[in-house]
């Protein structure tokens, strides 16, 4: 899969949030977004995920020679954000058989949430109620949710918000993977998380 960014703007109440940002990744590749608070890491990630329109400019996707039209990204992007919400009276198995509906479900949905799930350390808890999940334990579980189908593209806002020291290794081990079979991009103003990606977009 392949991204180009062109001449991208988003303006709030008229006031420019950013301004003609462009870049392009190929295949296998990494960025990360920085900059201060304020100066629209989250905004761009949620253009580029598909949740917000730009201003101006152009996010193109291309997969196999042929453009992705924007219903087509679901199957091929997952993202992780402090945004992101799971049902609180849900259990994680039922978050997750729930939310996978929205994608074609061309993957072994039992053995790769199970999978997962044992990865981060959910595997226990998977029939608990979401609302009785630490800070921590959700944003493990977003994780499993966004890397349930494999993304050709994976979207990390924040990546290691609320996790201690034993979730940020996992968060670690996903984001070698990822830069070994897709594309990354992460949002952080944190230097060492940064340093995970080969390319940098830096805004204000």
């Amino acid at each position: 899969m392949k991204l180009t960014v062109t001449k991208l703007t988003k303006e709030f109440n008229r006031r420019a949030v950013f301004r003609d940002i462009s870049f392009a990744m190929d295949d296998v590749d990494s960025l990360a977004i920085t900059g201060r608070n304020g100066a629209g890491k989250s905004t761009l990630v949620k253009i580029l995920s598909g949740l917000l329109s730009p201003t101006s400019g152009i996010v193109a996707y291309a997969g196999d020679g042929k453009a992705i039209a924007s219903d087509g990204l679901r199957d091929r992007i997952g993202l992780v954000s402090p945004y992101l919400q799971m049902y609180d009276e849900f259990t994680a198995t039922e978050n997750l058989s729930l939310l996978s509906r929205i994608r074609s479900n061309n993957f072994r949905f039992e053995e790769r949430s199970k999978e997962l799930l044992v990865q981060f350390s959910l595997w226990e808890k998977r029939d608990n109620l979401v609302r009785t999940y630490s800070s921590g334990m959700k944003q493990r579980l977003k994780y499993v949710f966004a890397l349930l189908h494999q993304p050709s593209l994976l979207l990390l806002d924040e990546p290691t918000s609320n996790l201690d020291e034993e979730g940020v290794g996992v968060v670690q081990n996903v984001v070698e993977n990822q830069k070994r079979i897709g594309m990354l991009i992460i949002a952080t103003n944190d230097a060492a998380e940064a340093r995970w990606c080969k390319n940098a977009v830096h805004l204000g």
